[in-house]
Order: structure tokens, then C-alpha cells, then sequence
């Protein structure tokens, strides 16, 4: 005779949460090799000895993880899932019967307790000397990409703003360098120039104002922020996660960035390997003070059609020329604010050249080529990309930082943003990058047993 389902429903059995937890669970894994009780210290500044009642921030952190973990995109969904899952209730330390903390109370720590602190980057970094401790990262080869996440905005909503264009830190630096090279090369200092404030139009949307707008070649627009990423060649761990508005571009904070894991974990940094968007002249001049070998992906110029490219022009640097394709000398004139050295044609030569139509368009028939005056540290970086051990270097990129994004989006829910403002979204590449390492770090003890 069959026994209709609904009283099997109603038994009672005596089981313990313990055996209802699959013993290569990864939560089990985590459990046994990861001391989160690093987190008590880090935030018992935010908590008041006296007042208020007693709360464990301990279990708070764990929820968190455990939504960033699984991809729970929701509070109010993390609450449900934790009272259905017996594994999640394990890793919490709750019993059956015990209370769901409410999904108000990570809300109102999140955007009260902890706001304008700096607990999520302590938290990140505490995980990554974590990883240092079982040898699992080596600090010598690094990898650097950007990745969007797509704001929670309307991309038709939106201002245009003027903005002040930011003065690029470096710039002191390419001023001192330029008059350097006007005075070796006979040069008069250029005249101190009137303090012109530069602006430019942006979008500013009106429901996520710190987001940025991204219109790039083959992406879609939108408002959305930038994760910048670093990994580590040995296990793949997160080192470094910084977000930053659409709008910024990839090159701007990434020095910092390095000098920061250099500092932070006392990495000795001997190659980077970074994508076609990092190969600008100050990054390379970084990279040759910091005496790193570093990897940079070609970038595709594009020259006016019908005009010869500028690498059909033949630097010489002994002579500090540059010579055409007709073999004429281009002779140094000046070099520019922007930190440009220009070398110009004799037009009595160019006039009667019979190349001159796929050389130039200038009325006076002069063709200008510029050379920045950091330019040697970019050509180092194309001999390391064209070198075996560059190439060999620049394949792992793909390997490493860019499978780590594609493990954040598709299975910790970092596609897009849960919540609005670069702080929360901090938070959420803070946290997402942390249980990535947690993750990786549990699942190798476990194999080493």
C-alpha cells in the first residue's frame, strides 16, 4: 500500500544539523581553515563597550560572505536562504530553532556602523596575508586588468556637467623633465604659463551620481563602475581590488595601486603583465624606475588614411634624428609643454619628394614627428612584449586575472551592481575578491590535507 507524501511531511526524526552537512562541503572546508576571529578586532572600534545590546559582528561578516560566496544578490533573499539551508545555519553556528538575524541588521551596519570606514579593505587585506602565510603568494609577477560592473542607473537619465579636468599626478615630474631636455638641447625655459583651469562636459547620472558613463569602441554604453584587479602568478590570489567611476581611465590609479601592494605586503615585484590600455608613457617610466620587466599589450594607431604610419620613420638616436622613407633627415626643433619633442623636414626637400603625398598634407610642406621625451621607457616595454619570456608572460594574462573576473560575475554575482554609490560598490568588489581568495585558500589546504 503507498503512504501518501503529506504524512511522511509531518514525522519527527532526530537528526543533527552536523550529518545533514556533506563532508566536502565547501563551507566544511572553510570552516577548518580559515580564523575569521580576526574580524572581532577589526571592528570592536565601531561597537560600544557599554550601550546597546550584545550582537556577535562575527555572524554579521559570515552572512556576508556566505551571500558573496553563492551569488545571493539580496538581503532580503540571504535571510530566506540561510532559515532553509542547513549548511549555511552550520557555518553561522545556529541551531535549528535559533533566530535568522534580519536582513535589516546587515542594512543598517552596512550603511550606518560602518560607513566612511575602512573595515572592507582591512578585511580584503587580512585574507590576502592570509594567503602569504600558506605560501600561496609568491609578490614577484603580477597581473593588472579593469573590468565594468554595470550601475544600478538608467543610462538615459542623466546631466551634462562641466568638470575640472584632473592634473595627473605625474605631472611635476614631466614639467622637470621637459625643461631638462630644452636646457640639454640649448633650449630657453618655456615662459610660465597662465593658470588655465580645464574642464570638460560629462554625463552625471541622476540616480547614481558616482558612477561614470563608458562609451567605448565594440562595448555597450552605460553608466557603471571600474574594478581594477590585480593577481598573482603563483595561485591566482587577488592582491589588489580598487573601483573606480566608468569614466576613469585604467592607466590613472594603477601605479598607485602597485606602490600600495608593495607597501601593504612588502611584495618585490620583478614583472607585470597589463592589457593594451596601460601603455602610456608615464606607467612605462614607472615600471623602468621601479626596475620592473613590464608586459604591455600593443596598442592599434590608427594613422590618417593615405599617410605613411609613424614607425615607416626611423628613429637615430645617436644622432637624435629621425629619417623618412625617402631617406631625408627630420632634425630636432623644440620640445613642448606636453613633453613632446618635435622634429621637422627641410620643405625645399619635401617640396620636390616624390613621396611627399603619403608623407604629409601641410600646406608649407613640412611634415612633423613627435617623440615624448619618456619615449625609451615605451620602446623598452615593446622589446619585452616581442621577447620569448615577455610572450611567454603575457599568455598567463588570460589565465589569471581575466578568469578571475569571469569567476566573479558568473558565479559570485558581480555583473552588476547591488547597491549605488563607490563605497557600497567598494564593498561589494571588496567582499566578492575576498570570498574568491577564501575560496581558493580553503579548497588547496583541503587538498594538502
Amino acid at each position: 500500500m503507498l503512504k501518501p507524501r503529506e504524512f511522511t511531511q509531518n514525522e519527527y526524526e532526530f537528526v543533527s544539523i552536523d550529518d545533514m552537512v556533506p563532508s566536502d562541503h565547501l563551507l566544511r572546508k572553510i570552516d577548518k581553515y580559515i580564523d575569521f576571529s580576526f574580524i572581532i578586532e577589526k571592528v570592536r572600534p565601531y561597537y560600544s563597550e557599554e550601550k546597546g545590546r550584545p550582537s556577535d559582528p562575527l555572524i554579521l561578516f559570515k552572512m556576508m560572505f556566505i551571500g558573496y560566496l553563492y551569488g545571493i544578490r539580496s538581503e532580503r533573499k540571504l535571510e530566506q536562504e540561510i532559515r532553509m539551508n542547513m549548511a549555511y545555519r552550520w557555518f553561522l553556528g545556529l541551531k535549528f530553532h535559533d533566530p535568522i538575524p534580519h536582513h535589516s541588521t546587515i542594512s543598517w551596519n552596512r550603511q550606518k556602523r560602518f560607513k566612511d570606514t575602512n573595515v572592507f579593505q582591512e578585511i580584503f587585506d587580512e585574507i590576502v596575508l592570509l594567503a602569504m602565510n600558506h605560501n600561496m603568494v609568491g609578490g614577484r609577477v603580477l597581473f593588472t586588468d579593469s573590468t565594468h560592473l554595470k550601475a544600478n542607473a538608467n543610462k538615459h537619465k542623466f546631466t551634462r556637467q562641466e568638470v575640472e579636468v584632473e592634473t595627473r599626478e605625474y605631472i611635476n615630474e614631466l614639467n622637470k623633465a621637459v625643461e631638462e631636455d630644452r636646457e640639454l638641447q640649448g633650449k630657453k625655459p618655456l615662459k610660465d604659463k597662465e593658470e588655465v583651469i580645464e574642464t570638460k562636459e560629462i554625463r552625471v547620472s541622476t540616480t547614481d551620481p558616482d558612477c561614470g558613463f563608458m562609451s567605448r569602441d565594440n562595448k555597450q554604453e552605460m553608466f557603471c563602475y571600474l574594478d581594477h584587479r590585480t593577481t598573482d602568478m603563483k595561485f591566482n590570489i587577488i592582491t589588489d581590488a580598487f573601483v573606480t567611476a566608468g569614466n576613469v581611465h585604467d592607466s590613472v590609479p594603477y601605479l598607485n595601486r602597485l606602490d600600495r601592494q608593495i607597501g601593504r605586503f612588502g611584495f618585490q615585484v620583478e614583472a607585470v603583465a597589463l592589457d593594451s590600455g596601460y601603455l602610456t608613457n608615464p606607467i612605462c617610466k614607472g615600471l623602468a624606475d621601479r626596475k620592473i620587466f613590464g608586459v604591455i599589450a600593443h596598442r592599434r594607431y590608427r594613422p590618417t588614411t593615405g599617410l605613411f604610419p609613424k614607425w615607416k620613420f626611423t628613429y637615430e638616436k645617436n644622432q637624435d634624428i629621425y629619417v623618412c622613407p625617402n631617406k631625408k633627415v627630420l632634425t630636432y626643433r623644440t620640445t613642448n609643454r606636453e613633453g613632446y619633442r618635435e622634429y621637422k623636414s627641410d620643405p625645399k626637400l619635401c617640396g620636390s619628394c616624390p613621396l611627399l603625398s603619403q608623407c604629409t598634407r601641410s600646406k608649407n610642406n613640412v611634415k612633423v614627428v613627435t617623440r615624448h621625451v619618456w619615449e625609451e621607457h615605451k620602446e623598452k616595454v615593446r622589446i619585452n612584449r616581442l621577447s620569448n619570456p615577455g610572450k611567454k608572460l603575457y599568455k598567463f594574462r588570460k589565465e589569471k586575472v581575466e578568469r578571475s573576473f569571469a569567476d566573479s560575475k558568473e558565479l559570485h554575482g558581480l555583473r552588476y551592481c547591488r547597491f549605488r554609490g563607490i563605497k557600497n560598490a567598494s564593498e561589494q568588489v571588496l567582499l566578492t575578491a575576498a570570498c574568491q581568495n577564501i575560496k581558493k585558500i580553503a579548497t588547496h589546504l583541503a587538498k594538502l590535507g
